[in-house]
């Protein structure tokens, strides 16, 4: 039953972005309404499910990345917003069935307070490194799109590329203070709870720190920019999935 529910609303999803898919071929504002509107009605539905029952990461993650789609299709209606982060929804409602459900307890009631603070901030940290792959996706497109020539009225309608650049160092630089805050709370709960320090998901947010580390020294000391910056980017998002599938987290993915 639980991959039956997931279909409800990724159905609404996919069907938003068959529309979205339809009006880069055919602008007709009909298109844009329609596909705007399967997307709202599958984040409610969305909602209405996280409601009523403990989640993982990933239902969690697509849910507020669903949201920043509709921000973004309302936002910048003529852009090709859709056509980016509806499929990396459906990839991560697509991983959390194939999971099945996260069954891990919830933290226990006296650190219950600091574990959802813990899972509160990694879970906005994922979302900056969603926002970042995204970007730094688009960045890498529209780069070919102008080595090639391509006017702009033809294929995919996307921000100039000092937008997206700008748009991704935010989200890197807003994603490793996030990150760094969830790492500190969760070694106080580890602490606590008198966990094993070893955990592969310990590990690999660790290594994920690091390697956000890595990416703001060479942005603003090394004066990377551009493509190197948008493919490493996309390495950290890749790192991010790595984490998210390792199992045992000791503090409760149920959260």
């Amino acid at each position: 039953m639980y991959g039956v529910t997931l279909v409800c609303f990724a159905s609404s999803y996919a069907v938003a972005l068959g529309l979205e898919l339809w009006r880069q071929f055919r602008s007709r504002p009909i298109l844009y309404y329609l596909a705007v509107g399967f997307g709202a009605a599958g984040l409610l539905a969305q909602s209405i499910y996280l409601a009523v029952r403990p989640v993982g990461w990933m239902i969690l993650l697509a849910w507020v990345l669903a949201i920043f789609y509709l921000y973004g299709s309302i936002h910048y209606r003529k852009m090709s917003w859709g056509v980016f982060v509806l499929p990396l929804v459906l990839g991560l409602i697509g991983l959390s069935a194939k999971m099945g459900p996260d069954a891990d307890p919830l933290p226990p009631a006296a650190d219950r307070f600091w574990g959802f603070l813990h899972v509160g901030l990694l879970l906005l940290a994922a979302v900056g490194v969603c926002v970042g792959f995204l970007a730094g996706v688009m960045y890498l497109i529209q780069a070919h799109r102008l080595r090639a020539k391509t006017p702009p009225r033809w294929g995919l309608r996307l921000l100039s590329l000092e937008r997206l650049e700008q748009m991704n160092r935010r989200a890197v630089d807003l994603a490793f203070p996030l990150l760094t805050a969830g790492l500190v709370v969760g070694l106080f709960v580890l602490i606590q709870n008198q966990a094993s320090p070893t955990n592969p998901r310990i590990v690999g947010a660790a290594v994920l720190w690091l390697a956000f580390l890595v990416l703001l020294v060479l942005r603003y000391a090394w004066r990377v920019r551009g493509r190197a910056f948008a493919l490493l980017t996309i390495a950290a998002f890749v790192l991010l999935l790595v984490c998210l599938v390792l199992e045992h987290h000791p503090l409760g993915g149920g959260a």
